[in-house]
């Protein structure tokens, strides 16, 4: 029901060129176009965890690595086309996006592993602003972006979602940010790891579902106010670990 749900209201916005705030091109997904490409270490890992999440959760059967594999790839070449050429001494500027993509895995199971169903979404979702908050990879060397934010090698989430974290922590929750302030590390930080993981490994799948959801349906200002939620339900915790 979630994956229908989502993929109408997608559909239908990418179809409205008021709310499509990314123009992406076009792009044809096929099998010979990536079957001579390989995945990083690191990835091919991350398609280990999440094919081992979605059969525990009984969303995908046999062979859904190459489902999966088949996603992963076409998402590269797809955002490619998008991408500026950078001349930096930054690594991170000289090479694919860093780390795995688990938003892109989450839709996948989302979809129950189907993979064309999975790209679709994906490519229509990439017109949208939320686009630009949900999935990190995005960005990365982005056209989209004006020159000096791609060459300081910093998403914009940082400076941004991440900004507002702070700001609004600070208001909301004035004990939480003074444990993190004594503890010598920033919110934005343990912020920045749960929307980079799409929450995986911090919230059961059906609440991961409700967050994608939410962000869709109600904009990319709700990443930050279940971020702020979160640290809310954690308050007691995280104030009992501070006197520890």
């Amino acid at each position: 029901v979630l994956a229908e749900l989502i993929e109408t209201f997608v559909s239908h916005l990418s179809e409205s060129r008021s709310d499509c705030y990314f123009s992406t091109g076009s792009y044809k997904a096929t099998d010979a176009d990536v079957k001579n490409e390989s995945l990083s270490s690191v990835q091919q890992l991350g398609v280990e965890m999440t094919v081992r999440y979605g059969k525990y959760l009984n969303l995908l059967k046999e062979r859904a690595e190459n489902e999966l594999y088949f996603v992963l790839m076409n998402c590269e070449k797809f955002l490619k086309q998008q991408q500026r050429a950078v001349v930096s001494p930054l690594r991170c500027l000289q090479e694919r996006c860093a780390g795995y993509d688990w938003f892109a895995s989450s839709v996948f199971l989302i979809m129950s592993g189907n993979g064309e169903k999975t790209l679709t979404f994906l490519q229509q979702f990439s017109r949208l602003l939320v686009s630009a908050f949900l999935w990190l990879p995005r960005l990365h060397i982005s056209m989209h972006l004006p020159i000096t934010t791609v060459e300081s090698g910093i998403h914009p989430v940082y400076f941004c979602s991440a900004h507002h974290i702070e700001m609004l922590l600070k208001a909301e929750l004035p004990l939480v940010f003074s444990a993190f302030h004594m503890s010598g590390f920033t919110p934005s930080q343990i912020f920045l790891q749960w929307i980079t993981q799409c929450f995986w490994n911090y919230m059961d799948w059906s609440e991961i579902c409700h967050y994608i959801a939410i962000c869709i349906f109600l904009g990319p200002d709700y990443q930050i106010y279940v971020c702020i939620s979160v640290f809310r339900h954690l308050q007691q915790e995280i104030l009992k670990h501070t006197e520890a």
